[in-house]
């Protein structure tokens, strides 16, 4: 897989560059090597559906072949099976003995992954890509637009939270007082009207008490 500019796929509001392509592999006696040129050829045509079995041929003649692995993986996500691709491409790097193959599979299974959207997933593969290869100007970019959205979607979650809590205290300001018992509202009614009696009650006595209470002799 070359990292070219002419190649980039749209996810969302990120740009992630996806640039797969088959790749060569020593001309050799091994059993998975004709099914490996079949594909290449039919990749190369963008049958990449065609060149799907090709590959998984090879790869079940020789599961610890880097270069199967990869060219299956590239086949996958061609054919946007790309949790596919993400688990093949984790092949191809534990296979790999290669610094070079092992970073593209890396950067590719990034853009594997920002296609699933599992953004903290690919910044871990765009990074390990980096570090292979701090050259590699697509995984640079991938990597700081990842990281971007990373941050871009932490500041939309606070918001949101922040705008919950606005909403969670305004409804309680507005809350309506809650109902009383219609029981507790007779007895606090009743209540109140005994104390009135009550206070007419002493009125009446106190003025009885004036009325008949004799004048005093000076």
């Amino acid at each position: 897989m070359e990292n070219s500019n002419n190649l980039k796929t749209i996810i969302t509001i990120l740009t992630f560059a996806a640039c797969l392509t088959a790749l060569s592999f020593p001309a050799d006696a091994q059993p998975e090597n004709k099914s490996l040129r079949n594909g290449a050829k039919l990749y190369k045509k963008g049958q990449f559906d065609k060149a799907l079995p090709e590959f998984q041929n090879a790869v079940q003649q020789n599961p610890k072949n880097p270069i199967a692995n990869y060219d299956l993986a590239s086949a996958q996500y061609r054919n946007k099976d790309y949790p596919s691709a993400e688990k093949t491409f984790d092949a191809a790097i534990a296979t790999a003995t290669a610094d070079s193959l092992r970073q593209k599979a890396n950067y590719n299974k990034g853009v594997s992954l920002s296609r699933q959207q599992k953004l903290l997933e690919s910044i871990d593969a765009y990074k390990n890509a980096v570090k292979m290869n701090p050259a590699d100007e697509d995984a640079r970019f991938n990597l700081q637009k990842a990281l971007s959205e990373l941050k871009r979607q932490n500041e939309s979650q606070n918001q949101q939270q922040q705008q919950k809590k606005q909403q969670k205290q305004q409804q309680q300001q507005q809350k309506p007082p809650p109902k009383l018992d219609k029981k507790k509202i007779e007895q606090y009614l009743q209540s109140l009207q005994q104390k009135e009696q009550e206070v007419q009650r002493k009125i009446q006595q106190n003025r009885a008490r004036s009325v008949t209470r004799p004048e005093k002799d000076w």
